[in-house]
């Protein structure tokens, strides 16, 4: 479908917004993203306080937005970046929860807080495929074409990047027995948006990968510390922005 522009949520005008965009839940991350690494920075939007904002990236033309938290604000924001503003490639960062390194986990790869794992494909206990029309058995999954290019980014780097099924969940304060069974699954994490990315992607036909700094563990405890949260995300950023780079060039 083709949505409008600007929306009741986004009052940026059709041109404003680059052909990638970056996508931290938190609109304030996305303005830290646009105050520290972009250059010509412009503020797109402001409504709702879900900023945007468009700069340069090493020469090149990249926007940052922030989704809000949640499968539905996903679902709203990445929808009319998809299906509004013509966006090609909407690419996710944030924080995730690993449930890997217990005695239930089938994780034969572990993954650890201060890790950086990639969604290649999605679990969930969301109905929103249904609202899709996808059927409800098949999850979507990332992009192939730009996980092609993080696997790149990946070797060139020496990153050390994890792939695998991430779990989207529509409850933050889950119970621990819950936690424990979906670890019982081969699953490296678990965070609440990305379902919604990758089905907008699938139903538009466009592109979307979600990359995350592992930030905690919610079976064990393990947290990191906010000055280690930080450092965490500045590596996950940079991957991420090289990534906008080699789809932009």
């Amino acid at each position: 479908m083709k949505i409008d522009v600007p929306t009741v949520h986004n009052e940026a005008k059709f041109g404003e917004i680059a052909s990638t965009v970056l996508m931290p839940g938190d609109p304030l991350r996305a303005k830290y993203i646009a105050e520290t690494y972009l250059e010509n920075v412009h503020c797109y939007n402001r409504v709702r306080n879900m900023f945007g904002f468009t700069g340069e990236y090493k020469g090149l033309k990249i926007s940052v937005q922030g989704s809000g938290m949640g499968v539905p604000s996903m679902g709203i924001y990445s929808k009319e970046l998809f299906e509004g503003y013509g966006v090609e490639n909407i690419i996710r960062i944030g924080s995730a929860g690993s449930l890997a390194n217990n005695e239930a986990s089938k994780i034969t790869n572990e993954v650890n807080v201060r890790d950086i794992i990639v969604a290649k494909t999605i679990d969930s206990d969301s109905n929103y495929l249904i609202s899709c029309g996808i059927e409800d058995t098949i999850f979507p999954e990332c992009s192939d074409v730009l996980l092609e290019k993080l696997l790149e980014i990946d070797r060139k780097n020496n990153l050390n990047l994890k792939y695998g099924e991430v779990f989207t969940s529509d409850v933050f304060y889950s119970s621990r027995e819950s936690l424990i069974e979906r670890s019982k699954k081969d699953i490296i994490g678990v965070e609440m948006e990305t379902l919604a990315l990758y089905a907008n992607a699938k139903v538009s036909g466009k592109n979307a990968i979600a990359i995350y700094t592992v930030s905690d563990n919610p079976i064990t405890g393990e947290q990191i510390s906010s000055n280690e949260r930080e450092i965490g995300l500045d590596k996950m950023i940079r991957t991420a922005l090289d990534l906008a780079y080699e789809c932009e060039k």
